[in-house]
């Protein structure tokens, strides 16, 4: 599959990076952007190879949300189904990058407003710098702060108090009150955001893939069950995984005194 939206680089170790790439527009969102990151994170999960996703902006910005241009101006005479079809588009990539069990780091290199906060939202690890803030402006322009998933995800980040405030005054939360409340991993500065990035996804590429993608879907699914529920899906799934190849080799890893190398088994 072909994606001409954003630049794609494959690097070692399964290791993906994601780069928005239209620096002049803050990496502004398309249409065929939207579409084309969609379908990236569905058929990237048949791809095995792929162990961890970095998505970061070329230049100044991360992503500036949907073009004003390009997608608002020309939504503003579409019929209604064809804006409903728009927003379900945008609700299905992070859909897509929730349910993508692997890994997904947002490296936040600059403006990260609208659209791009829900996207590096949806990421599982948020590196920002220091001179950037995140902002869920929806409500500044007149539409409703639960957008593309924002308020089922924010509360369950950052909990329901900072979650309101976020999405209902819609002001931009700044760097260090990210750090505090948990909306941001590490806050640093902007020429160390992909060096961290990277070294976290270095560390996950150490790790066993098998457990790590496992690990994801029991957060995603955990998200809505009851404690009996939840402890009882996390024994079958760590059951399974106790008999798999990669525990063993852990054990004798152990035993052998080495670092233990992880197949995915």
């Amino acid at each position: 599959m072909d994606f001409d939206a954003f630049r794609l680089e494959r690097g070692d170790r399964g290791l993906v990076t994601i780069t928005l790439d239209r620096p002049d527009r803050r990496n502004a969102l398309t249409f065929d952007t939207y579409r084309q990151l969609c379908d990236f994170f569905q058929s990237e999960t048949k791809n095995d190879d792929t162990r961890a996703v970095i998505l970061t902006g070329a230049g100044k910005g991360f992503c500036s949300g949907g073009d004003v241009k390009e997608i608002i101006g020309a939504l503003r005479d579409a019929k209604m189904r064809e804006v409903l079809e728009f927003a379900w588009m945008t609700g299905e990539l992070v859909q897509n990058i929730r349910e993508f069990d692997r890994p997904v780091i947002a490296a936040i290199n600059g403006t990260c407003v609208g659209a791009g906060a829900v996207i590096a939202l949806a990421c599982d690890f948020r590196i920002l710098a220091d001179d950037t803030s995140i902002g869920f402006i929806f409500t500044k322009v007149g539409l409703s702060g639960s957008d593309m998933g924002a308020a089922y995800l924010l509360p369950r980040v950052v909990g329901m108090a900072h979650a309101t405030e976020i999405l209902m005054l819609g002001e931009p939360v700044a760097p260090e009150t990210c750090e505090r409340i948990g909306l941001a991993n590490a806050v640093v500065p902007t020429d160390e955001v992909m060096p961290r990035a990277q070294a976290i996804a270095g560390k996950l590429l150490d790790g066993p893939p098998f457990a790590l993608r496992l690990t994801k879907r029991m957060l995603n699914n955990e998200w809505n069950m009851d404690l009996a529920s939840a402890i009882e899906s996390e024994a079958q799934a760590q059951a399974l995984l106790m008999m798999g190849e990669d525990h063993t080799e852990y054990f004798r890893a152990f035993s052998e005194k080495r670092k233990p190398e992880f197949k995915g088994h």
